[in-house]
């Protein structure tokens, strides 16, 4: 072989040994950004999704425009989240019936982690703050108020029907 050829081969392995890392390491970094698209997906669905909860937009449909909401709806134990609009703003709220049987309804924000606007998701019998952490028996909401417990709602039942007041709603739209 001539020395011109000796060098040239040289040379090519030399490249070929920084190149082959540099192919490597773009692999690694397209793996690493796929991987973490993916988890932004999914933890973005299950934040807008609650874990998989319902979200539905109750409307006005009493005398007086307060909310209805049919008690067959709301009893089976898991928390039904819903929005109202009080003069463009979106207010959240959920409605669930405790181990007993008894309806609570309260704004899926509490008086502390509100500005984060993340609202709780249910777990087993208790609400749990996305926020902070915190857990909430369903049986005390209603019951223990200010802090991080979620704020109760204004509310009667009466025929098979609960009624949310929309003063109570309005005047939750600052938390909103």
């Amino acid at each position: 072989m001539s020395r011109k050829q000796n060098t040239t081969t040289a040379r090519d392995e030399k490249r070929a040994q920084f190149e082959q890392p540099k192919s490597r390491a773009a692999l690694h970094l397209t793996l690493a950004g796929i991987a973490l698209v993916a988890l932004i997906a999914v933890a973005a669905l299950v934040v807008l999704n609650r874990g998989g909860a319902e979200t539905a937009t109750a409307t006005a449909a009493a005398p007086g425009g307060d909310v209805v909401i049919p008690l067959t709806q709301v009893e089976d134990g898991k928390a039904h989240f819903y929005s109202f609009d009080a003069g463009g703003t979106t207010v959240k709220y959920f409605v669930l019936a405790d181990k007993k049987g008894e309806v609570r309804a309260a704004l899926d924000a509490c008086e502390v982690c509100f500005a984060q606007k993340k609202g709780y998701q249910q777990e087993g019998d208790s609400m749990v703050c996305n926020n902070c952490g915190q857990v909430f028996p369903s049986d005390q909401i209603n019951v223990v108020t200010g802090g991080c417990n979620p704020i109760p709602l204004d509310k009667t039942i009466s025929g098979g029907q609960l009624t949310i007041t929309t003063d109570s709603l309005t005047q939750g739209a600052q938390y909103f």
